[in-house]
């Protein structure tokens, strides 16, 4: 994919169909609701993973993730027609855009079955991730 709902994706990204449609619900749900106008409105957003053949956190022994099927994608940050970019790893805990950053991550769970952020644990401190693996409970959001 090259963009979604008119938000580019830096870089491009590799995942299935069901993955595609949660993000564009998420970018038309959450992340253009969320930004708003500032800094001009929501531009693109900053892919660090997308389909790779690898284990859960890259930890050897561990369960394929769900990147390994295509159904994954991590976002580091969201870029704004001003050129400036809300990143995790520096805003998650700041006024405004920390807020901005929360409403999205809310906003993700439903479409994703999992959306992890940088509370969940150290390998998720500076994006989030989120797969469509569903759940008999439902989503799992931390």
């Amino acid at each position: 994919m090259k963009s979604v709902a008119g938000i580019t994706l830096t870089p491009q990204a590799t995942i299935d169909c069901q993955t595609a449609k949660a993000l564009k619900t998420w970018v038309k749900r959450g992340v253009i609701p969320a930004v708003g106008d500032a800094g001009g409105g929501a531009a693109g957003l900053r892919v660090v993973s997308h389909y790779a053949c690898r284990t859960r956190n890259n930890q050897a022994g561990a369960r394929l993730s769900e990147h390994a099927f295509g159904r994954a994608i991590d976002i580091a940050g969201i870029r704004l027609r001003s050129g400036r970019e809300i990143t995790l790893l520096t805003d998650w805990n700041k006024p405004g855009d920390g807020a901005r950053l929360r409403q999205m991550w809310r906003a993700a769970c439903g479409p994703f079955g999992t959306v992890l952020g940088p509370e969940s644990n150290r390998f998720h401190r500076d994006h989030f991730h989120f797969d469509t693996a569903r759940y008999r409970s439902g989503p799992y959001c931390r």
